[in-house]
């Protein structure tokens, strides 16, 4: 059974964000697995504006390129440089070092718990 912290959110597109001021969001580690080796990252720049459930970016694996959609509607604070840098940190580290951006909130889309997420996976 896939272990999800408890403490974030979940998107069905397999997106997590916290609960912190600026929200930090990433990718799941069922998403990074499913994935395979991370190689590129195009995320938003910091000041752009993001909005739940669109489309803010893409994540390229040796396997296939996946749209990265926000959970959340806001003004994109941060951007994980270390990540874009080296990208394999998204694998490694889902929930830590491989977050994506930080996003000044203003409304936080359709969100799962982890209990819901992880059945949502088949966890």
């Amino acid at each position: 059974m896939a272990d999800f912290p408890g403490n974030l959110q979940y998107t069905a597109e397999h997106e997590w964000l916290d609960a912190s001021n600026p929200a930090v969001i990433g990718i799941t580690s069922t998403a990074a697995e499913a994935l395979g080796d991370i190689v590129y990252l195009e995320l938003p720049e910091v000041g752009a504006a993001v909005t739940a459930g669109a489309v803010i970016g893409e994540v390229e694996s040796t396997k296939s390129v996946s749209e990265l959609y926000s959970p959340v509607t806001g003004t994109v604070a941060e951007v994980n440089q270390a990540a874009i840098d080296d990208p394999s940190l998204v694998n490694a580290e889902p929930f830590a070092g491989g977050w994506l951006i930080k996003v000044d909130v203003t409304e936080t889309g359709p969100v799962l718990t982890a209990e819901e997420y992880s059945a949502l996976v088949g966890g």
